[in-house]
């Protein structure tokens, strides 16, 4: 992901009034109520165990152990797993990537989307095991998969496990976001682009002093019903105050008309200082900021399914 200078021009009296609306709305909420479900232990647990892998950048050893791993969680929960394996052109040359697609049926037609990315930036002069950047919000995905298939809602939930996400030398507009690119094109080419009614996108969510982006590239509406979800549960605090602009793997999704929202932590340490260097590791990472990430989404969905 990238923080996108050319969008961070907003309304300060605007951003007065959202932020007194919440702080009102929040009192009375002091003791955050709880969501049953999301198994903090449990979504630290998978993210321990795709840290245990070490780096996994496309193409990796570390990163073929994290797909049998994931593939084979989500086989357990009786979910319709996909697997889609494509060759995506780098300045390192052809790579193979993989996403990971498993879908939990639902009565409607139009499904919502929750989704992470699993691979960790190739580093060339220091070993990166991306605990929190790849590692939280993948392990989280696991968890809510394991959850949500045990629910019965109305609509289909997809889960998405994106390669490729990261730069394979600099960032730019095509050395990223090489899964979600592939996957909207992919609904795109299979005209199923309309059946998505919404994408929720987990980045970065285990940071202990969790701090969830007011992303100005995320659908408006949607991000507001995200910012809803957390006040209403007592997290209100976990919402950042001032807006962010994030390049994530939304984007695609956004750019292709698809309603999409990146709930992303992008102050990592003092001044972001743990994202993509050699402290992004396991103790940094909090199972209770996990557990307060999967209860916002699942308030959302059902937000999602009251519309």
């Amino acid at each position: 992901m990238k923080l996108d200078p050319n969008l961070m021009k907003y309304s300060l009296s605007l951003l007065v009034l959202i932020c007194f609306h919440f702080s009102i709305s929040d009192l009375g909420a002091q003791n955050p109520k709880s969501v049953s479900g999301i198994d903090a232990d449990l979504a630290f647990a998978h993210v321990k165990k795709l840290v245990s892998f070490g780096p996994r950048p496309p193409g990796s050893p570390g990163i073929a152990q994290a797909q049998s791993y994931i593939i084979s969680h989500l086989k357990k929960l009786n979910l319709q797993v996909e697997q889609q394996d494509f060759l995506a052109t780098t300045p390192n040359g052809s790579v193979a990537m993989k996403n990971i697609v498993a879908r939990a049926t639902g009565e409607k037609n139009q499904a919502v989307i929750l989704a992470s990315h699993y691979d960790t930036k190739l580093m060339q002069n220091f070993y990166f095991v991306g605990a929190n950047d790849g590692g939280s919000s993948a392990g989280l995905l696991i968890e809510l998969a394991r959850v949500i298939s045990q629910q019965k809602r109305t609509f289909p939930v997809w889960f998405v496990f994106f390669d490729g996400e990261e730069a394979q030398r600099d960032w730019t507009e095509t050395d990223s976001l090489y899964g979600s690119r592939y996957f909207v094109e992919k609904l795109k080419r299979d005209s199923v682009t309309r059946r998505v009614k919404a994408m929720i996108l987990l980045d970065m969510v285990g940071d202990k002093e969790l701090v969830l982006e007011r992303d100005l590239s995320s659908t408006p509406w949607l991000l507001d019903l995200v910012i809803k979800s957390a006040h209403e549960l007592g997290y209100g605090k976990h919402i950042a105050t001032l807006p962010k602009a994030m390049t994530d793997d939304h984007i695609p999704f956004v750019r292709d008309g698809i309603p999409a929202v990146d709930l992303i932590d992008y102050s990592y340490g003092f001044d972001n200082l743990y994202w993509h260097s050699s402290n992004d590791t396991l103790d940094k990472v909090s199972p209770e900021s996990l557990k307060i990430t999967g209860e916002i989404v699942l308030k959302t969905l059902d937000k999602l399914g009251a519309k």
